[in-house]
């Protein structure tokens, strides 16, 4: 089923969606500018990046945004899926729960959990939206641009997934375009306010190339720039994401892995931790240093960079576009600074 939505996630599709993410920033910045102009009021840009990206990925999956982005960041949803996100390791532990929380009737659900009332709510939402496109397809048609389910139910697929399937698939496309991508935004604004020499490389690359800031400045041209690129690839670096072993099956065939032969239908993982800070790999992998990735041979750091782990992941181009947009804009267009109270 994800191969159907390959389309969608294309760079032409991406690029499609180039003025919707960027007036969501335009409003991310508003919003700065008009709350946070004290500079004894610190900003919350992990929940602003979260809100943001949340916007994005529900726009562009359901034609229906989430309108997460609020002047102080608070909204229901990105409180309770920061909640959620604290007691993953409940879950992962304990998948009866998971069960319960999904099959039990959200009144219950409510009452024994209140913190999952957000992850009800959405629940709710995408079931209703789901239901009415089960009943009507040609409601379709009536949305203002494609979106995930005109592929999913698209009447040449021959089997069509269940509504079960169609709600868990929303809710991996907006965990997987949201969290992980504002997760790195704010690990990268982190140590570009902290190392002033990074801050300075940034700014000077993204004035020569966007004098006025005012004019907008496409994702084609950010992406050529190389500091703001090898920055982006530290900050994914940095950012681990799901720290735990991922649970992979081999093929068919006996596999070489680490120099061991490994049977068909073993069930093998690897922390991604390992990766990012391997010492053979990545020098002084502790340090945040964009420099690394400006070598003129990066290809074995790229083996090991798997920032949303590795195989087909269909919304990549989405969230380059994503970082791109947003990094160039907060640092053009931004003078920010850490409070050292905080850092510490």
């Amino acid at each position: 089923q994800r191969s159907l939505l390959g389309p969608m996630f294309s760079r032409r599709a991406v690029l499609a969606l180039e003025s919707t993410i960027q007036n969501q920033i335009d409003q991310l910045i508003s919003l700065i500018e008009e709350h946070y102009v004290s500079p004894h009021i610190s900003i919350p840009m992990s929940m602003a990046y979260r809100s943001i990206t949340t916007d994005i990925i529900t726009e562009h999956c359901f034609a229906n945004s989430a309108n997460t982005l609020t002047p102080n960041f608070d909204h229901p949803i990105q409180i309770g899926v920061r909640d959620l996100i604290k007691r993953f390791w409940i879950q992962r532990h304990f998948p009866s729960l998971n069960s319960l929380v999904s099959k039990a009737p959200p009144k219950l659900v409510r009452w024994l959990f209140p913190r999952y009332r957000s992850y009800i709510d959405m629940k709710s939402k995408y079931e209703k939206q789901i239901d009415g496109l089960l009943e009507n397809s040609d409601s379709l048609s009536t949305v203002d641009h494609e979106t995930i389910y005109h592929h999913l139910l698209n009447p040449k697929v021959e089997v069509l997934p269940s509504r079960e399937t169609l709600v868990h698939e929303a809710f991996t496309l907006v965990a997987a375009g949201s969290d992980t991508v504002g997760n790195v935004c704010t690990v990268g604004t982190f140590y570009a306010l902290k190392i002033q020499n990074i801050r300075h490389k940034l700014i000077e690359e993204l004035r020569e190339v966007w004098p006025d800031q005012d004019s907008p400045m496409s994702y084609a041209v950010l992406e050529k720039l190389p500091y703001l690129t090898a920055f982006i690839k530290e900050a994914l670096r940095f950012s681990l994401g799901v720290v735990h072993p991922l649970p992979r099956m081999t093929g068919p065939t006996t596999m070489k892995i680490a120099g061991h032969d490994i049977p068909p239908g073993t069930i093998v993982e690897m922390s991604i931790v390992f990766m990012h800070m391997n010492p053979d790999v990545f020098h002084d992998p502790y340090t945040f240093n964009p420099d690394r990735w400006l070598a003129a041979d990066t290809t074995k750091m790229m083996l090991d960079l798997a920032p949303f782990s590795k195989g087909p992941r269909i919304w990549f181009s989405l969230a380059w576009c994503e970082l791109y947009l947003i990094f160039g804009n907060i640092f053009r267009k931004l003078d920010m600074t850490l409070l050292e109270s905080e850092v510490r």
